[in-house]
């Protein structure tokens, strides 16, 4: 059934000449050919939206690339908007049902990708209440911007905690990221709108799926993840400090407020805004834990966030 099932892939561009032709070339190498990738260009001054009408032109069954409208949304933004495109023209685009993945302009996809994650997703739907929102991702490869590969797992490589995936956990941490992501269209439906204030397109659809469907990991890299001057997120290797070794004066100083963690109380107070209602009394208080963590005292911040990483 996945070799007969089209799905859509996102892809928004700004100033991505570098690297663009190979990740279109990616794409195009896919074991999977029933897709249609959905383009449209964040405002660039550079050769990336040339380059977007020259792949266009050559492969326009494949490729649909919105109008140019010199509008920088931003990363989150864009892909929002995109996601928000595809639902509203999906029988435009061919789709029977809205499944969208996440492209990013400066990374390789493997050629099983799009194969292996919509195969997963599929495997759960089947397994699952068809309506039932989900997100499928997996690990990537970290490679150098001369496709050198730095980690072999970007999970390994952050030291995340890929099991702490429910709710409770994601609003405090995201582990999804969106260009190893496939989301079906319930998701879409129930995430829209991603409200500005939301960290990232990424985060905010995990945390809907995990909130009122499923989210699935795959345990293998599918994306050759680029590491460059110009990444908007990028792959920082973890290190574990010992606050044992750290000075007095250090340890003051890290006592001053986070703020990403007022970021993360901003989205989590978003969260509970809308859907608030919907969830049950441990994911509110996990919420309200969350949002409590947006005081500007570092130290009730940080106890503030000790509690809500016991759940």
């Amino acid at each position: 059934m996945s070799a007969h099932t089209k799905i859509a892939v996102l892809l928004s561009t700004y100033n991505g000449e570098k690297f663009l032709a190979e990740q279109l070339d990616s794409l195009l190498a896919q074991s999977h050919k029933d897709f249609i990738l959905v383009m449209r260009d964040d405002g660039s001054s550079d050769r990336t939206v040339s380059i977007l009408e020259s792949y266009t032109g050559d492969h326009p069954e494949r490729i649909h690339l919105l109008s140019r409208d010199g509008v920088n949304m931003g990363a989150s933004a864009g892909f929002a908007f995109l996601v928000d495109y595809v639902l509203k023209n999906k029988e435009a685009l061919g789709l029977k049902s809205a499944y969208m993945m996440f492209c990013d302009q400066d990374d390789t996809w493997y050629p099983q990708k799009i194969e292996k994650l919509l195969a997963a997703m599929l495997a759960t739907e089947a397994d699952s209440d068809s309506a039932l929102p989900i997100i499928v991702h997996s690990d990537l490869e970290v490679v150098s911007e001369q496709n050198t590969v730095i980690a072999k797992s970007l999970i390994s490589y952050q030291g995340l905690e890929i099991e702490r995936n429910s709710f409770p956990n994601l609003v405090i941490s995201n582990l999804v990221t969106g260009c190893t992501a496939l989301i079906n269209e319930p998701l879409a439906e129930k995430a829209l709108p991603i409200p500005e204030n939301a960290i990232m397109h990424d985060w905010w659809l995990a945390l809907v799926a995990t909130a009122f469907g499923k989210l699935v990991y795959l345990d293998i890299p599918l994306v050759h993840y680029r590491q460059h001057g110009n990444n908007t997120i990028g792959a920082k290797e973890f290190t574990k400090v010992s606050v044992v070794s750290m000075s007095l004066w250090s340890r003051i100083l890290a006592r001053k407020p986070s703020e990403h963690l007022i970021e993360v109380s901003i989205q989590a107070a978003e969260f509970n805004r809308r859907y608030g209602s919907q969830l049950s009394g441990r994911e509110r208080l996990s919420l309200r834990l969350c949002i409590g963590m947006g005081i500007k005292i570092g130290l009730v911040q940080r106890l503030m966030y000790r509690l809500a990483r016991r759940f």
